[in-house]
Order: structure tokens, then sequence, then C-alpha cells
């Protein structure tokens, strides 16, 4: 894939798709050691926070990738062609604990340019952050009731918000 810097005031998304229709991979750990997971995230945010440009995700306890995220100070986002669809279901649905969901599904990681968690060399945009804040949705913080059935385990999210520090894409996420 042919990807190029893009500066965060370049980056050219739709921010509802880029999270409910492009399914982006978030994978926290360090890719020299070959220590990490990834997972497929449709919840999360763009924007700037404290003068800086970040992404917000948020991963349930009861991932494996949220053991990564915990211990492990970068992360990254990769979103990827249409054509892999069926590979963001199986990262998305099978867990990291039990399976080798990058032999399942073929994707190659890479080794990003600033961060140590690694990227996937199919993607189309790479996103590379450093975590700056975590914090865990209270419920009680909840203002529309219905936000809990979102909840049926009790499985609230952790929240982390990662400063961007690099970005590469294709032009379709240039503007």
């Amino acid at each position: 894939m042919q990807r190029r810097p893009i500066a965060f005031e370049a980056l050219a998304v739709r921010p509802h798709d880029f999270w409910s229709r492009t399914w982006p991979l978030l994978t926290a750990g360090d890719f020299p050691s070959g220590k990490f997971n990834t997972m497929t995230v449709g919840w999360g945010s763009l924007g700037t926070m404290w003068n800086k440009p970040f992404v917000q995700v948020v991963v349930r306890p009861t991932r494996h990738t949220h053991m990564f995220m915990e211990r492990f100070d970068t992360f990254t986002l990769c979103a990827l062609p249409e054509q892999y669809r069926p590979a963001l279901q199986i990262m998305g649905s099978k867990s990291g604990r039990d399976t080798d969901k990058v032999a399942l599904t073929g994707l190659t990681p890479i080794a990003s340019s600033v961060v140590a968690a690694p990227s996937y060399d199919e993607a189309e945009l790479i996103v590379e952050c450093r975590k700056i804040y975590r914090d865990e949705v209270k419920p009680a913080g909840f203002l529309l009731p219905e936000i809990d059935r979102n909840y049926p385990q009790k499985d609230y999210h952790c929240i982390y918000f990662g400063e961007i520090v690099a970005m590469t894409g294709t032009d379709k996420y240039a503007g």
C-alpha cells in the first residue's frame, strides 16, 4: 500500500463513518518483542484536546486488548480497504487470548514509523498515538438511561485518549 505522511489538519474523514463503517483496527503493544494485540473498534472520536490532535478509543476490560492498552504507552489505528471486511470481522469477534488472529486473517503487522505499537501493511490510513489520558466510564454519569443498555454485563469501557504523533495514508485520507 502506497502511503504518505498526512498532517492532522489535512486528514479527510467523515468522523461518524470512520468509526461505524470503516471499523479501524486498534493495536496496542510492542512490535519488536511481538507482544501486541489487535481488535476492531467502532466507537471513538478524533479531534483536538489540550491543544493536541487526538484519538479517543474505548476498550471493555473483558477484551484481551485491554491488557495491552494498560501495559503499553502507545497504540495505532489502521483503516483497511473494504476488501478486508472479513478480516475486520475476525479481529472484532475472536479473542487474541486463545486465537492467533493475525495468522487467521493473513494480515501483515509492520513496524510503525514512531511508536512501538505495530501497524498493518494493508492499511490505507495509519494513525500512531501516544496515550495521554485514561479513565473509566462511570454509569452514574449517564444522562440518558438508555445508554446503560449497551452494558448488559456491566463491563463498562475504559477510555483512552492518544495524542496523534504520526499519520500516514493514501490520497483517500489526504484532504
